[in-house]
């Protein structure tokens, strides 16, 4: 029982989540650190206010609705989706274009349907898996994947 549980945490992949749940957690600190040091302040100065909205609420009735929290959640959302975004996603985008421009095009990446039966099929393709009606291949996907249509 304890050999399996074992194997399961020394696992890569609980391994990387863990790790990866420790660099997010450091990284969320960094984020709201750079929102309360740069951004709060800016929006205190476009708003002529202390851009600190956590303390603003309203009453009805009686009861107060801290909608300020909402608002500063908001806003830290925004901040670490817009710092992912451009310092994360769009870098790898990029390194991984860089790596993947040069790989050659699969011959079945390029889809239809089958015009008898309406399943997918290689665009490449002359028969259907599925139903067996010959279709004609698609020219653009043969001259893509470099073969010559046959002649009829």
């Amino acid at each position: 029982m304890l050999s399996g549980f074992k194997d399961f945490i020394l696992r890569g992949n609980v391994i990387t989540m863990a790790i990866g749940l420790a660099v997010g957690s450091a990284f969320t600190a960094v984020v709201t650190g750079f929102s309360n040091a740069f951004i709060t302040p800016l929006i205190g100065l476009a708003t002529r206010g202390t851009g600190d909205f956590s303390k603003a609420t309203f009453s009805a009735e009686g009861v107060k609705f801290p909608y300020g929290l909402f608002i500063s959640a908001a806003i830290a959302f925004v901040i670490t989706a817009g710092v992912l975004y451009f310092c994360v996603v769009v870098p790898m985008m990029k390194v991984q274009n860089r790596f993947t421009k040069d790989e050659p095009v699969s011959v079945k990446a390029a889809v239809r349907d089958c015009p008898r039966c309406y399943t997918e099929i290689p665009a490449i393709a002359s028969r259907c898996a599925h139903c067996t009606s010959e279709v004609e291949p698609l020219p653009e996907a043969l001259e893509k994947a470099g073969l010559l249509p046959a002649p009829r």
